[in-house]
């Protein structure tokens, strides 16, 4: 399949990305002050252990909202994210200072998003033909959505590996954040027959999808077999991808913001 000249934001949003989710979330928390907040949080409905299905939501309509959204809805849904991270602050008896309104953090994070796109897009696409693109130019909306300035994100691609190698290097997991993330990995806020039957599998997928920086921050092994078997299944994975029509590539990113934009009209609460 003929790879186009260059690659649209909502283009790279793919359904099959979620397979990588789980990675880049551990991605995201491996900066102590994010990982760090996320466990502290006070924000009940915001918990995955808590609300799963509903922190997955808004999780999910946050990238599609920021990809696939207009401005009037990035606008609605920074107000109600606003609203949550408003509560989310570090205390005397934090390990680390954070705040969930701290653009620094949000560009890291917005910059994990981006390099999941990255590697997801490479995996069941292939390779990004333009790497300065229109792909990378309107990612910085993964943080502009919320309190990242557009000046903060990288110009270019270059600048980018720049800050994202610079940031990496500080990159720190402890025990009580490592516990939470390697939850998450295996699937263990889902219900016990679930975790059981799909938590070693999704692990190792998501171990696959994590740059070995990471891993070895959260102490997970990987060998050149392991590597092996993660390798066919991205390729299997990709076949599925480029020949399914796009609004099935996008699912369930599509229907979240189709439910956000109802939300909207009804009145409902976003996140």
């Amino acid at each position: 399949m003929p790879r186009a000249a260059t690659t649209r934001l909502g283009d790279a949003v793919l359904g099959a990305g979620l397979l990588a989710g789980s990675a880049n979330v551990i991605m995201q928390l491996a900066h102590p002050s994010v990982g760090q907040g996320v466990v502290e949080s006070r924000v009940a409905g915001g918990n995955l252990y808590r609300h799963p299905v509903r922190r997955s939501r808004t999780t999910v309509t946050y990238l599609a909202v920021a990809a696939l959204g207009t401005e009037e809805e990035r606008r609605a849904y920074r107000r109600a994210v606003n609203a949550a991270h408003a509560r989310v602050r570090s205390t005397a008896a934090s390990p680390v200072s954070y705040h969930a309104f701290d653009p620094k953090l949000q560009l890291w994070v917005a910059a994990c998003l981006y390099r999941g796109l990255e590697d997801v897009h490479e995996a069941f696409l292939g390779p990004l033909a333009d790497p300065d693109g229109e792909l990378y130019r309107s990612s910085a909306v993964l943080g502009t959505t919320l309190q990242v300035r557009q000046d903060m994100w990288p110009p270019d691609r270059a600048a980018f590996e720049e800050y994202w190698r610079t940031a990496v290097e500080r990159i720190s997991i402890g025990p009580e954040v490592r516990e939470y993330l390697m939850g998450i990995a295996e699937l263990k806020f889902l219900p016990g027959v679930v975790s059981r039957a799909l938590g070693p599998f999704h692990r190792f997928v998501t171990t696959g999808f994590l740059p070995a920086r990471f891993r070895d921050e959260m102490q997970l092994g990987w060998t050149s077999r392991d590597q092996r078997r993660f390798d066919r299944l991205c390729r299997a994975v990709a076949v599925a991808v480029r020949s399914s029509p796009r609004p099935v590539r996008a699912f369930p990113f599509n229907a979240c913001l189709w439910d956000l934009r109802r939300r909207l009209r009804t009145g409902r609460s976003l996140v």
